[in-house]
């Protein structure tokens, strides 16, 4: 996988940079695995706009992909490589030896041809998918189950995979992409290798039309919306005009000008908190007393 940048032709192409697509062998879908896609343009069922900054697009149909894998022992031959516009990652279109047909997460690597089977006993090759006490230790893997038999939950994007590191009774360890260390069922089935796509970070669209082709209508801030639209709406010009001087934490202030102030380089005043005094600017938001924070041995990068 690469990626192709345009000569500045025309002021859309000049930071435009997209993928070459030259893994992809088939421009056409299965139908057998189609399933319409409904677009709401964010309005519920009066017609009220209940989510902003949505609507417009391509229309566009569902490819249903197989997560679970558990067709075991029956072998699978890729028969192409194909583009979704639902997630990041390609597709592969996989026939197996009964007949039956069903997408999956191609990984990086996977050729037309290649034969990929699922279950016990296969072989930790890229493509297959096996439980997670199968699969030798420091083996880089993607779509990983959360819980035995739910469907790959973790891993999925383009580029992203998760290294299994030890294994201890029933749990297995797994770094996964944030940074985060955690313990999953061994009984828990993962797929060998690296999800396909893996320069998507690189792509750049070029112009905000590209925005709008995926259904994404332009953000408007609070602070120059009216009252009656964001908490954050409403006043006569900007701030600063009002005659309001700027407000200066106490951290930052010498002792002799507020008791907080003071200290040998910079002191935190905390997190900051929004207006209702809930942790904002990218806090961690998991739940302290969900049951599954158990498992997690050590939590996510900042």
């Amino acid at each position: 996988m690469a990626v192709r940048k345009f000569k500045p032709v025309t002021a859309g192409t000049r930071h435009k940079i997209i993928g070459t697509y030259e893994e992809i062998t088939r421009t056409a879908p299965e139908k057998s695995l189609l399933s319409p896609k409904k677009s709401s343009g964010g309005r519920n069922n009066t017609g009220k706009m209940t989510v902003r900054y949505i609507g417009g697009g391509h229309k566009q149909m569902y490819r249903n992909v197989d997560f679970k894998r558990a067709k075991d022992g029956i072998a699978a031959t890729v028969k192409s490589i194909e583009y979704d516009p639902n997630r990041t990652a390609r597709i592969a279109l996989l026939v197996y030896a009964d007949g039956e047909k069903s997408y999956i997460i191609a990984p990086n690597g996977l050729k037309v041809g290649q034969t990929v089977m699922s279950g016990a006993g296969v072989a930790p090759e890229v493509g297959n998918t096996l439980f997670l006490s199968e699969i030798p230790l420091g083996t880089v893997v993607h779509n990983i189950e959360l819980y035995p038999g739910q469907g790959a939950a973790m891993a999925r994007s383009a580029g992203s995979y998760a290294q299994l590191l030890a294994r201890e009774g029933k749990f297995a360890i797994i770094k996964l992409p944030s940074g985060e260390t955690r313990m999953v069922l061994v009984t828990c089935r993962a797929t060998v290798g690296v999800v396909s796509n893996v320069d998507h970070n690189l792509e750049s669209s070029g112009k905000a039309g590209r925005s709008r082709w995926q259904g994404r209508r332009p953000r408007n801030r609070g602070v120059v919306m009216n009252p009656v639209d964001h908490p954050m709406g409403g006043g006569e010009g900007r701030n600063r005009w009002l005659g309001r001087r700027p407000h200066n934490r106490g951290v930052v202030m010498n002792p002799v000008d507020h008791p907080m102030g003071g200290g040998e380089g910079r002191a935190s005043g905390g997190h900051p908190r929004s207006r209702k005094g809930l942790l904002a600017k990218g806090a961690k938001t998991r739940n302290p007393k969900k049951t599954t924070s158990k498992f997690i041995i050590s939590k996510r990068k900042k």
